[in-house]
């Protein structure tokens, strides 16, 4: 059903690409109420505006808090046209119908990330433009909602093409939006109450919904919620998957753990290779060579520049995303030579305080897990040495970072065998030495690391028949003394961590 814009209500913060509506609904006879800085925005495009004061017979007042919290107001927009009780008393106490109503609301995120002042805070929190959102949107089978900045162009085409009718069903698609836009800033507020900590309620609400080609898998449905531009540039490639979305955030959340020349690869959210070394191309050779096969398509990170030299060894693999910090112009003229890589310039840390997923009919939220070990208790034949020490954390952070269970060896900060994933920890060790033999590398001398404790000592035997020498790991079972005993017997070192590192 088409229904002629004839009235309008606009009370905007920000007046941004407002002009050509304005201007439009004057060309089409459209009566406009406003307020405040509007009214004068209006006015000053050359178009006629009547004051919500002149039609309440009030001011504004407490300091622009109260503006259009009137019936005059609100009985305009919430009158429903089919019903004759409600136009009678529409004439009776002098109240134009409003067809249109335009709210962009107060900026509140925008204001806590600004300012800590919490009565500048307070203040953004929009009260009029909210109740003329909800009651505009619950009457949408009269009234159209433009709830904000975002649809003023999609308010702009439909005045332009219909000529300022609108259909039932864009009216109930503004109505739609507005009440997201509701919901979202109710949320914002929560949430800053709330002090970001868990309430009563799971609320989360992430704007900006990008559809992806599919989710998973081609027949499932993919879309992702977030800004990607505040955490990177996009150099060069293709839209990123789902798939490549869920590389790419477990890439981020690994290289962030390190802060010497550090290069990884990551494949199906697990790493397959990871080095630090004294340069980049150093780290990428070392991080490559712990497991060539794997690293085919995978996601590439590192957290140093990407050189000319390090981009022309990249070259010669096959992969799907680079991330770094920085790219110099001759590497990445190398690296577009390809037309669908993805380079992705990270512009700062990816950092969550919580961690959630569906599970069941409900949603399971925890702290995010940060943070390596709580204690380093040299338990074994004797205390780590230096060099050891510094595989133990490296290999330490690794695990984190693979599915459990997991199992990882490391040599001279370099990964030589991993294995994730498994439904043991013994067979996560045999999958780490298969592995590390796979790819020609001596276990002798080597760390392990484990993201749980060891139920039985198996694990440290066959780590010390491969010639393993030292081992990482949270302890806490009813027979860790089994294992640290055969540490001491065999001049082992092992330290445990108190901080266990499950990974599902």
């Amino acid at each position: 059903m088409q229904k002629q814009i004839k009235s309008a209500l606009i009370s905007v913060f920000y007046k941004d690409n407002l002009e050509n509506i304005v201007k439009k609904l004057g060309e089409q006879g459209v009566t406009i109420y406003s307020t405040g800085g509007t009214q004068k925005f209006i006015e000053e495009q050359g178009v006629k505006c009547v004051a919500v004061e002149d039609l309440t017979a009030y001011p504004s007042i407490l300091g622009g808090r109260v503006k259009t919290l009137h019936p005059k107001v609100f009985g305009g927009i919430l009158a429903r046209r089919e019903n004759p009780q409600d136009l009678e008393q529409l004439k009776q106490y002098e109240i134009p119908e409003i067809d249109l109503v335009i709210v962009d609301l107060y900026p509140f995120e925008e204001t806590v990330k600004n300012t800590t002042e919490e009565q500048a805070i307070i203040e953004k929190i929009d009260i009029g433009g909210v109740s003329l959102i909800r009651a505009a949107g619950k009457n949408f089978k009269d009234v159209v909602i433009v709830a904000s900045k975002d649809q003023y162009g999609d308010l702009e085409k439909v005045l332009t093409e219909n000529n300022g009718a609108t259909s039932l069903q864009d009216r109930r698609n503004f109505a739609a939006k507005a009440f997201e836009v509701c919901a979202h800033y109710d949320v914002a507020i929560s949430q800053y109450f709330l002090n970001n900590e868990p309430g009563d309620y799971f609320q989360v609400s992430v704007p900006q919904g990008q559809v992806n080609r599919y989710g998973e898998n081609p027949h499932q449905r993919g879309v992702f919620y977030g800004n990607l531009n505040d955490i990177f540039n996009k150099l060069h490639g293709k839209e990123l998957s789902f798939n490549n979305l869920v590389d790419v955030d477990a890439a981020c959340q690994l290289i962030q753990e390190f802060t010497e020349t550090t290069f990884a690869v990551i494949k199906h959210t697990n790493v397959c290779g990871i080095a630090s070394r004294a340069t980049l191309k150093e780290a990428w050779d070392a991080a490559l060579a712990g497991d060539k096969e794997s690293a085919f398509g995978g996601v590439l990170v590192c957290n140093k520049t990407i050189d000319k030299t390090t981009a022309e060894s990249i070259s010669e693999i096959f992969f799907e995303i680079l991330i770094a910090p920085g790219f110099d112009a001759e590497a990445l003229t190398v690296l577009q030579a390809k037309k669908n890589r993805i380079l992705l310039e990270q512009k700062q840390p990816v950092k969550s305080k919580y961690m959630y997923k569906n599970v069941l009919n409900g949603v399971l939220l925890q702290d995010s897990d940060n943070g390596n070990y709580k204690e380093w208790n040299d338990v074994g034949a004797h205390a780590a040495t230096a060099e050891q020490k510094a595989d133990l954390e490296f290999a330490n952070i690794v695990c984190k970072h693979l599915k459990s269970n997991a199992i990882a060896l490391v040599r001279d900060k370099q990964l030589i065998g991993k294995g994730c994933g498994q439904t043991s920890r013994i067979d996560a060790l045999r999958h780490a030495i298969e592995k590390a033999g796979q790819f020609s590398f001596d276990l002798k001398g080597a760390v392990m690391a484990s993201d749980a404790f060891f139920p039985f000592d198996d694990c440290v035997r066959i780590a010390h028949e491969q010639g393993i020498a030292a081992v990482i790991q949270p302890g806490g079972s009813v027979r860790d003394n089994d294992s640290i005993e055969f540490c001491k017997q065999h001049d082992m070192a092992m330290v445990m961590t108190g901080m266990r590192h499950f990974r599902h």
